[in-house]
């Protein structure tokens, strides 16, 4: 039987919901980050159908067996679940999320966390740190990594969704994303392993919605104009999967 609570180091006690995480959210969190029910319910689909399974593979590549993996922004812990081969640490700042991510593997715990802030992790206790499509807190990633660990980030390529960006008006690629990351984390971090995954989808209407749904376009109102996209249409997926050892 599960725990009904856990306690910190200072006696604080914290409730497990009965959907299975636990929510470690303190004081306000940034508004427009954490998912709504519709982003939720439209990534659990289009995830499910299998279209970014390639990702996952190769995120599943770069873990081993019975390391402590972490996904600072696991969403539903779809790549998590993929990817660990011991146990995972599921950290996202929307319940809504954390109720799937929850159920996505025996061996994943779920926690109510906002990754701009002080991560509730202790120093150097992950082999792994996954970020997938989510904001990143460099400094307190390199803190809970163990010395040797990695840090694994996915992020969009210049082409990715084409050509649904065009079609439909969807947020671009900001210029310059590779030397932005580069930027943002080379204080921390070396480059250790980097890949270019390219591969087409054959979507159907009802996939386009749900993959415009739960990604930031969502958060714009914007009307989305299925009927002038042929169906299924060719849409291009394109990331770079980075990995990341922490400096010294």
């Amino acid at each position: 039987m599960l725990p009904e609570s856990v306690v910190c180091t200072h006696k604080h006690g914290f409730d497990i919901a009965k959907q299975g995480y636990v929510n470690l959210l303190t004081g306000s969190t940034r508004p427009g980050t954490a998912d709504t029910p519709a982003m939720v319910a439209a990534r659990d689909d289009f995830l499910a159908a299998g279209y970014y399974d390639p990702i996952a593979a190769r995120l599943a590549d770069l873990c081993g067996p019975g390391q402590i993996v972490g996904d600072a922004g696991a969403g539903t812990g779809f790549y998590l679940a993929k990817a660990i081969k011991g146990v995972g640490l599921a950290l996202d700042v929307s319940k809504h999320a954390l109720k799937r991510a929850a159920r996505a593997h025996p061996r994943i715990g779920a926690v109510a966390a906002d990754v701009w802030k002080p991560l509730p992790v202790k120093d150097d206790a992950l082999d792994v740190l996954l970020n997938v499509f989510a904001p990143r807190n460099p400094g307190e990633f390199a803190r809970v990594l163990k010395p040797g660990g990695m840090l694994v980030t996915v992020t969009p390529g210049p082409d990715h969704l084409s050509p649904l960006v065009e079609r439909l008006g969807l947020l671009r690629v900001e210029e310059d994303k590779e030397g932005r990351l580069a930027a943002a984390l080379g204080d921390w971090f070396a480059i250790a392993v980097q890949d270019r995954l390219g591969f087409d989808l054959e979507l159907g209407h009802k996939a386009v919605a749900e993959v415009v749904g739960m990604g930031p376009s969502a958060w714009h109102d914007r009307e989305t104009r299925l009927d002038a996209l042929p169906d299924p249409v060719t849409v291009r997926a394109s990331v770079l999967i980075t990995g990341w050892r922490p400096r010294g």
